[in-house]
């Protein structure tokens, strides 16, 4: 769930006020509020001459809270739901889309992880001109100035001097620069705060285009969450839990595929691994881990995390240059 700050906006009990008398508190999110003791919470409210503000406030948040858990289901309703969220979306690399079984699945979150220069990025690019050049939208999230608009024209096969030849009529290229939507995002609020935007968007079908919206990309993930992990108490580690939470009901209720990218860190022993820590490792529904082969562009994938393939199988692909 969103931290109490991108709230604010929709709930106005839940002002300034209210957010530091949380924060005093050390509750930053709406997890820190249920991991809270709910009747000392409200016996410190007393003490405040505003008291009667501060349980509004808390009787706001309970509300909000309800409203935004899911209604329970049974074995049947999930494989119900499974079927009709069957949508596969291609990433344009046949190893890729071999090993995860057609591709990219609708209504769950991927994670690329992955040494720099593994093909992270491009494993982006290729998916969202792949989606795009099918007809769906995109949605991405640049958090490094990676995005690439003459990459995508390299992939479509056309050159970007082609875009303003003929207004008249579309070509390809045009059609699918069109159907990918890129934001420069550079820290975690500005990512809340987009998501927020998109999540309403979506359910009041403001965004606006030929297509459903299909795929939502952040290249990359860590790059926002790194800075506010560490020596900043609960509230990075919150922050960290909640974007993943959001992310993950993005892409269930609208039935999104909705794909991240990680970097690597030092390990025990002098090996790498996934940066963000254990608690992150939960939260990807598929976790892949992507290698580089030596001075060739032929890269490695395999599986680290998958509700229905083995760990540890892996797969071949080549890199377009």
């Amino acid at each position: 769930m969103a931290p109490l700050k991108c709230m604010e906006k929709d709930y106005p009990l839940i002002d300034s006020h209210f957010q530091s008398f949380c924060a005093s508190h050390a509750i930053f999110s709406f997890e820190d509020f249920l991991l809270y003791d709910l009747h000392a919470l409200i016996a410190s409210a007393d003490n405040h001459s505003s008291s009667n503000t501060l349980k509004q406030g808390i009787d706001q948040l309970l509300s909000v809270i309800d409203a935004k858990l899911p209604s329970l289901r049974n074995g049947l309703q999930l494989l119900q739901d499974a079927e009709c969220n069957k949508l596969l979306l291609p990433t344009g690399f046949q190893g890729i889309d071999a090993l995860l079984g057609g591709g990219l699945r609708a209504g769950q979150l991927t994670e690329l992880v992955g040494l720099s220069s593994s093909g992270k990025t491009q494993a982006c690019l290729t998916s969202a001109s792949t989606v795009a050049k099918q007809g769906g939208s995109v949605i991405y999230f640049d958090t490094g100035n990676s995005f690439s608009p003459q990459r995508i024209a390299d992939l479509v096969g056309q050159t970007s001097d082609y875009v303003v030849d003929n207004q008249a009529e579309l070509g390809p290229l045009q059609r699918v620069m069109e159907r990918i939507m890129c934001y420069s995002v550079f820290d975690i609020y500005q990512m809340f705060d987009m998501l927020q935007q998109l999540k309403i968007n979506l359910k009041s079908k403001i965004v606006e285009s030929d297509h459903h919206v299909q795929l939502l990309i952040i290249d990359s993930i860590s790059s926002l969450i790194t800075p506010i992990l560490g020596g900043r108490g609960p509230q990075g580690h919150a922050l960290m839990i909640s974007a993943g939470y959001l992310l993950k009901k993005l892409a269930d209720d609208h039935n999104i595929a909705v794909m991240v990218t990680n970097h690597m860190v030092a390990g025990e022993g002098g090996t790498s691994k996934p940066a963000l820590g254990e608690s992150w490792k939960s939260v990807p529904h598929i976790r892949l881990l992507l290698s580089r082969e030596y001075d060739s562009n032929v890269c490695n994938i395999s599986t680290l995390k998958h509700p229905s393939v083995a760990s540890g199988r892996a797969a071949k692909y080549t890199m377009y240059l």
